[in-house]
């Protein structure tokens, strides 16, 4: 996780500071993270990476789900009526008050990541790009994109992580994202991990081997009041990268329960509070 630190530290000294929507960032624009996914998984060292929030997460997107209850089932494994005093990574954007408003139901985050996914104007796109990859591996087209300009006021929270690209040579699949925001304390090491575990799982379902993920960042920033736990996380020395165990499944079977970190000994966990 070399290169992300070196973009992080990159950002803190030689951003520029601005006021943003969510508070004050300091923030750059514009660079390139590359990661070989055969050398390890890129699972933070530097802290400890919420794994089963990282992978409750994606396969709620895969559902197509715009209710935060239905990730809390997943990530807890009970049934939402169990589950009143749990929050997710989304609990926040769900009951934002400029959301709330627009909320048809308690926990409803509207057309959001997975919504687009699964239906972005009546085409499933995840099907759709199995099937492409599968049919013909050397197109140009396999693009899976969450940004819907016709229903972004439709949405808790507009794509971050909006347009991805996947690449097949010599039977190894790569997967490239553009992130238009990028929180690079809290969420960038989150969406690095995301969208490896789902080149792995796309791999899988195409008879393929992994290749790289490759991250672009638009506007990357850290909010000022991250700035002590951005520096406490620069002075530690990175740890060997963890390796990736699947339990191979049809691509909407999966249970977080079926994806193992193993040999991951990460830092020490460093609390921030999210900006919404």
């Amino acid at each position: 996780m070399k290169e992300y630190l070196k973009a992080l530290n990159y950002c803190l000294k030689n951003g520029k500071d601005v006021k943003s929507r969510a508070g004050k960032v300091r923030k750059a624009f514009g660079y390139q993270m590359r990661f070989d996914l055969n050398k390890g998984f890129p699972a933070v060292t530097t802290k400890k990476l919420a794994w089963k929030a990282v992978t409750s997460e994606l396969l709620w997107f895969l559902e197509g789900s715009n209710d935060e209850r239905r990730l809390a089932e997943i990530l807890y494994g009970k049934k939402r009526i169990n589950l009143k005093d749990k929050t997710t990574i989304w609990t926040l954007n769900a009951n934002s008050k400029y959301w709330k408003k627009y909320a048809k139901f308690k926990g409803d985050v509207g057309k959001i990541y997975g919504v687009q996914w699964r239906n972005f104007n009546g085409v499933d796109q995840i099907k759709q790009l199995i099937k492409d990859i599968k049919k013909n591996p050397d197109s140009r087209r396999h693009i899976l994109t969450a940004w819907n300009p016709a229903e972004l006021d439709r949405m808790a929270l507009p794509p971050c992580h909006a347009f991805a690209q996947f690449f097949v040579y010599k039977k190894r699949l790569s997967c490239q994202l553009y992130q238009r925001s990028c929180d690079m304390f809290l969420g960038v090491p989150f969406n690095i991990a995301s969208y490896s575990l789902l080149t792995h799982i796309f791999a899988i379902e195409c008879g393929l081997k992994v290749g790289e993920f490759i991250h672009t960042l638009g506007d990357y920033h850290i909010y000022h009041e991250h700035f002590k736990q951005v520096r406490i996380q620069l002075k530690r020395k990175p740890k060997k990268l963890p390796i990736l165990k699947i339990k191979p499944k049809k691509i909407f079977s999966y249970s977080i329960d079926d994806f193992k970190l193993e040999k991951y000994y990460p830092h020490a966990s460093i609390a921030a509070k999210m900006n919404v």
